[in-house]
């Protein structure tokens, strides 16, 4: 059993990296995430990690452990319904949109291990004819730079690409090699993968048109969740708009935003987009 003030202190330090916010009840979730990494790092247990870090004030494990606690979950074409999102109402307004500079960027906030990037990657693939020679700029990003590695690399195991991919999709867009499958090297290429903290400045990443944010708020408490919306809103042009998880919302949270009636999990960035998005 973990004790209170380790529990405590690993909570303090999870949230001051990530924003996670963790009750105090969660101790059979350090069991599960922590006892992984303290075989890796050579310690007999928990106890012996979560002290290691409190003495030494070794950021490698506590970043370390921050990571093994964040939720990694996702699959390609995870929920289908932002993905149709993309395709069939947000593409074709921001084509249009963006006819004349001729670039769209496109940011997949707390990206994971790198599946819902390059579902829009394949998405793009698809709908290229369509879009003419408009320029299409994917960043990934995430704070944990091991599951960005993955990301990366484009390895998937069977199981991963059983979860959310249709046949012809893994024949199309993945090569096999054994039991693995690695997403094909132009698909790769359209995606930018990065390192970068939600709750730092990420004012340097530019400026974006569409941004997937979903299924990370929502271990956010109020006032992270404020500020990440808030720095979201700074980095997204006046008619853009952000794709969130199902059971996310910035109601109550922002004023910068404006949901798309009819449209789930989708918000405007402005009135503009609202009004596009309907006609």
């Amino acid at each position: 059993m973990i004790k209170n003030d380790d529990m405590a202190f690993v909570a303090e330090e999870a949230y001051k990296r990530s924003g996670l916010v963790l009750s105090m009840d969660k101790g059979y979730l350090l069991e599960s995430r922590l006892s992984p990494l303290a075989r890796a790092e050579g310690y007999p247990s928990i106890e012996a990690l979560i002290s290691a870090a409190r003495r030494e004030k070794n950021e490698r494990l506590l970043w370390g452990i921050t990571e093994a606690l964040a939720t990694h979950e996702t699959f390609f074409f995870r929920d289908n319904t932002p993905f149709d999102l993309f395709k069939q109402d947000i593409l074709p307004v921001m084509s249009r949109a963006r006819a004349r500079n001729g670039v769209l960027r496109v940011w997949c906030a707390a990206c994971s291990s790198g599946q819902e990037p390059y579902s829009l990657a394949m998405i793009l693939d698809e709908e290229k004819a369509r879009l003419g020679g408009l320029r299409i700029e994917i960043t990934a990003t995430d704070m944990a730079p091991r599951i960005l590695e993955k990301a990366k690399a484009g390895i998937y195991t069977q199981f991963e690409v059983q979860r959310g991919l249709a046949i012809q999709r893994l024949v199309q867009h993945f090569d096999q090699n054994g039991d693995q499958w690695r997403i094909k090297p132009h698909i790769r290429q359209m995606v930018n993968f990065q390192r970068q903290n939600l709750l730092e400045n990420f004012g340097s990443m530019g400026m974006f048109d569409v941004v997937f944010c979903r299924n990370v708020l929502i271990y956010f408490d109020a006032e992270s969740k404020k500020g990440v919306l808030a720095r979201l809103a700074r980095q997204m042009a006046p008619d853009g708009y952000l794709v969130m998880g199902a059971a996310e919302t910035v109601v109550g949270l922002s004023s910068d935003f404006s949901p798309v009636q009819g449209r789930r999990g989708l918000y405007a960035r402005g009135e503009d987009g609202i009004r596009a998005l309907a006609a």
